[in-house]
């Protein structure tokens, strides 16, 4: 979700308003995403490197977070929408790691779409978490165990991955899971992305053969993928 920041600079504002205009659009595409039958929903809201930024920005982002969960989990749980938070918590605030757990327990029993809302989150940490777990459970490290292992074990790897803000890079996300995903890339600010902007992604994402290393031979012999797996 690229694209606060400047959204707000652009405007002569702060850019924690960007951030804040980035929860309303991000509210509109959760709901987008359940009317179009999508059943998992990833977003980056949070890297592992944007600890990086000035501490003012830091510190804003938390807040938007703990008020974003206040506000939006009992609306989410209504609209069936089952939260995860995948990332490491060991650098939040106590009372904000309470409120990540209580969301995720608050909307557990939901799957109309789940949303996993990544904090704090970066693949390389991903995959090196996933590793660190398994030799220490003594379990051979393969394709499949580091799959399991992962943070997003619980959903399929994404079949669309959207890249706002005119950025040409995935900025380590999801490595792991994004070995054949489809990448979408837009010019369009995260503040400005609605259900128009999605439904061009999708439709690009329509026009994609995705073959899986087969010809497209073979590809047109497959069966048809289960709706089920719809991951952007």
């Amino acid at each position: 979700m690229d694209g606060n920041g400047r959204w707000a600079q652009k405007r002569w504002l702060p850019r924690v308003a960007g951030h804040k205009q980035g929860v309303d659009a991000l509210r509109g595409i959760v709901q987008a995403s359940v009317e179009r039958g999508i059943r998992v929903l990833t977003v980056f809201a949070f890297s592992s490197e944007n600890w990086n930024r000035p501490v003012e920005e830091v510190s804003g982002l938390m807040d938007l977070l703990a008020l974003a969960l206040s506000r939006e989990v009992p609306r989410l749980s209504e609209n069936g929408v089952r939260l995860h938070f995948p990332g490491d918590r060991s650098r939040l605030s106590e009372k904000l790691v309470r409120s990540l757990s209580a969301a995720e327990q608050a909307t557990a029993g939901h799957d109309r779409l789940v949303l996993n809302v990544c904090f704090n989150y970066g693949g390389r940490w991903d995959i090196a978490e996933a590793a660190r777990r398994l030799a220490e459970r003594g379990e051979a490290i393969t394709e499949e165990s580091l799959t399991g292992a992962m943070a997003l074990a619980h959903v399929p790897d994404p079949d669309l991955l959207i890249r706002t803000g005119g950025e040409l890079r995935i900025s380590n996300f999801l490595l792991w899971q994004a070995a054949y995903t489809e990448l979408v890339f837009t010019d369009c600010l995260w503040p400005d992305f609605d259900a128009a902007e999605l439904d061009r992604a999708l439709a690009e994402f329509a026009r994609r053969e995705r073959r899986f290393g087969q010809t497209s031979e073979q590809r047109a012999q497959a069966p048809a993928p289960d709706a089920d797996t719809q991951h952007a």
